[in-house]
């Protein structure tokens, strides 16, 4: 922890929307802030998740229920505790009777809150160009403050991305054995099968790669599948179900009835923030979708594909292919992303070479290294929290 740095009250606001990227991303800011000595209030209408993400909590962080609208009751703390830092995360609206009771604190205080808008992750140029952008209040209990734009992102010109202290050390310590073993997956980490974890929303190309990966495995290796629990364990049922697939389903322990099998299938079950992790630094590939684990992929420093959150008006694409740019991907990681990124079937069918798919991953030493090489890069730059800490000292 900076000692330099001053203790603040912080109020971070999220709004669960589908997916718990929203939550996810929420709680680890609060977590790393107060874990360098600050004091949160983390303000969110759904935390059921944070039961299986975090569920012996932290130190520091309060969750507080933010109902519509927010009682009396439900402000007192302002009274104890003003204000210092509000975070208005991904869109969402600070509930303007919170903002009434701030700004009544703030006049008698004599000192505004710094309040921060939290954005969503881009590689695109105009997260650099954003970053840090006023936005006068005009109108309302707050009229006269200033909101600050904070883009996360890939450059030192933006806010970086979220890295707890100590990563280093504790991949370096990370015994994947063990850890498969504590899962329920005795033994495979000597079973000289390829990992790969799965965490998706239905692509189209699913299928068919479960397909390939049974007839042929991966790199001369058969594969074994790690599927995480909700939208990809149905969609991995689904796949099955529909290619009347024949897998290896007793986790690899016992050989296939059909000696031809390549693959092997487990479901996990949900996964804290931490184990999360730690399935990502166990395997050997990692299909990751959203915001919150493309970061965390980054982190395990191994090959991975991204599932992006996809848009209705295909923004998502121009977000997918910034990325790779930043990233350096070499052309059969472009070539996945975008087979796996294919919006349906169709799209699929005529634009993407959905059977070739297991075959661009022959490619998976040269995307381990862009992988490191972006890691380090990354790894030299401030991460999300030290960087917001310091424009909230420089604001103030």
């Amino acid at each position: 922890m900076n000692r330099s740095l001053a203790t603040r009250q912080w109020d971070i606001f999220c709004k669960v929307i589908d997916n718990f990227g929203d939550i996810g991303i929420c709680w680890r800011l609060a977590a790393d802030l107060a874990s360098r000595g600050q004091r949160v209030r983390l303000w969110v209408d759904d935390a059921s998740a944070l039961a299986w993400m975090a569920p012996t909590g932290c130190e520091g962080v309060r969750i507080l229920p933010w109902r519509e609208p927010l009682a009396p009751a439900d402000l007192e703390c302002l009274n104890t505790a003003p204000t210092d830092v509000l975070v208005e995360a991904f869109g969402c609206e600070i509930a303007t009777e919170f903002i009434a009771t701030c700004a009544h604190a703030a006049e008698a205080r004599g000192i505004k809150p710094v309040w921060i808008n939290l954005e969503y992750l881009s590689a695109e140029v105009y997260a650099e160009r954003n970053h840090a952008l006023p936005s006068p209040v005009l109108r309302g209990p707050a009229a006269g403050w200033t909101k600050w734009f904070f883009y996360p992102g890939f450059t030192a010109q933006t806010g970086g991305l979220l890295r707890k202290p100590g990563l280093a050390q504790r991949q370096a310590a990370f015994d994947r054995a063990g850890w498969l073993n504590r899962q329920g997956l005795e033994g495979i980490a000597s079973h000289g099968e390829t990992l790969v974890s799965l965490f998706c929303y239905e692509p189209p190309a699913l299928a068919s790669l479960l397909r390939q990966w049974a007839d042929s495995g991966l790199n001369g290796r058969p594969v074994h599948l790690l599927v995480a629990a909700g939208r990809a364990h149905l969609a991995v049922k689904a796949a099955v179900a529909a290619e009347n697939l024949q897998f290896n389903d007793k986790k690899g322990l016992q050989p296939p009835a059909d000696a031809r099998n390549q693959l092997s299938i487990s479901y996990l079950p949900l996964l804290t923030q931490v184990d999360f992790d730690h399935l990502l630094w166990a395997c050997d590939l990692n299909f990751v979708r959203g915001e919150d684990s493309i970061v965390r992929a980054l982190w395990a420093g191994k090959p991975f594909v991204w599932h992006i959150y996809p848009q209705d008006d295909d923004a998502h694409r121009a977000k997918l292919d910034a990325f790779l740019d930043m990233l350096g991907a070499p052309p059969s990681l472009r070539a996945v992303h975008h087979i796996w990124n294919a919006g349906n079937p169709t799209d699929l069918a005529e634009k993407h070479p959905a059977d070739g798919l297991a075959s661009l991953m022959a490619d998976l030493p040269a995307w381990q290294k862009t992988v490191l090489k972006a890691q380090a890069r990354h790894l030299a730059q401030e991460d999300l929290t030290g960087v917001l800490l310091k424009f909230v000292e420089k604001t103030r």
